[in-house]
């Protein structure tokens, strides 16, 4: 049994089930099937590594049951190239055999997999945006919180009573902006949200591609925290706007921020590195989100921490490493720099 089995997606199709792969380490992505095996048998490195882990969501259900689909949380390590290292993801598999065999949908899987050192839980906010957009994408209904939280939203309750709206109807509300009246209650509320919900709002936005017209309205919002030196309304405008379709508008206040004098500030640093790191494709831009890195001086590992993530993400690594090269940067990146070989 085990001879045949050299991936996941071999275990999952031998054990008769239907099944999606999502990239849950930065945004929650969903990875197509050709993608993932290309993964599987690195042939091409991950995506979207995180602290040198693919962080994985796996979904399915066996297309003979109608229960409710199953979900393993997995994360298993990269090498220095951020390719799978395929020694772990066998010894997943082997113990995944071990402990049910092919039955892996069955009443017997319940619980059997709990120790099992590759299976990790996602945070409350991340395990909520989870839900809620596996809920959408089955076309299922949403939980029982949303209806509660689409009536905060249309301002019905007054904002200052966010403490009923739970963080699940604020995920369901988030992943269906397309449904109801719900974008443009959330357009008309977006200036009056306390701080208590809009950090838990941003952490769901920050997973879905929002429209044009929406994301207009936050880059106006993030340039006036920029002017106001707001860094909570700042970095909930970059979190909510770093999937959107519209990267154009997020690059442009990732630019904004890089001119303006928070542009050391820890959290905006680690927001743009940690959700916006598309816009660091531009070598430009990461010159400067660099060299704003090695001026930050509040935390000493800052810089490195920010390289070590940023130099692991494929489509950023040959800029990163270009820039190790580069004759004209400034003093205190180079020095930077030189602490990263010392």
């Amino acid at each position: 049994m085990t001879e045949q089995i050299a991936t996941l997606g071999q275990l999952l199709d031998a054990a008769g089930t239907t099944w999606r792969a999502f990239d849950i380490g930065r945004h929650i992505t969903k990875l197509d099937k050709k993608q993932f095996l290309a993964i599987e048998e690195t042939k091409i490195p991950y995506p979207y590594p995180l602290a040198g882990h693919a962080w994985l969501a796996i979904q399915f259900w066996d297309v003979k049951a109608s229960k409710e689909p199953y979900v393993w949380f997995l994360k298993f390590p990269l090498d220095e190239q951020s390719r799978l290292v395929s020694a772990s993801r066998d010894h997943f598999a082997n113990m995944v055999i071990e402990a049910l065999g092919t039955e892996i949908t069955g009443e017997n899987a319940e619980g059997k997999l709990d120790n099992n050192p590759y299976v990790f839980t996602p945070n409350a906010n991340k395990l909520a945006a989870f839900n809620a957009q596996v809920k959408c994408l089955l076309k299922q209904s949403a939980s029982q919180y949303y209806e509660y939280a689409q009536l905060y939203f249309s301002g019905k309750l007054g904002f200052d009573n966010w403490q009923s709206v739970a963080v699940q109807g604020i995920a369901d509300f988030a992943m269906r902006l397309d449904n109801d009246n719900n974008l443009a209650n959330l357009q008309a509320a977006w200036g009056q949200l306390p701080v208590e919900v809009l950090q838990p709002l941003s952490a769901m936005l920050e997973h879905v591609a929002i429209e044009p017209v929406f994301a207009e309205q936050l880059l106006a919002y993030g340039l006036n925290a920029i002017e106001n030196k707001d860094d909570i309304a700042l970095v909930a405008a970059l979190r909510s706007l770093s999937k959107t379709p519209a990267q154009g508008l997020t690059a442009q206040l990732v630019d904004a921020v890089l001119r303006s004098d928070m542009n050391t500030q820890s959290d905006v640093l680690l927001t743009i590195a940690g959700r916006c790191f598309s816009t660091l494709e531009d070598p430009e831009r990461l010159h400067v989100f660099m060299d704003c890195c090695a001026h930050h001086t509040e935390i000493e590992q800052l810089f490195v921490s920010i390289f070590t993530d940023l130099v692991a993400i494929p489509s950023i690594r040959p800029h990163l490493l270009g820039l190790l090269r580069k004759e004209n940067r400034s003093e205190t990146l180079a020095r930077a720099i030189g602490r990263l070989f010392s």
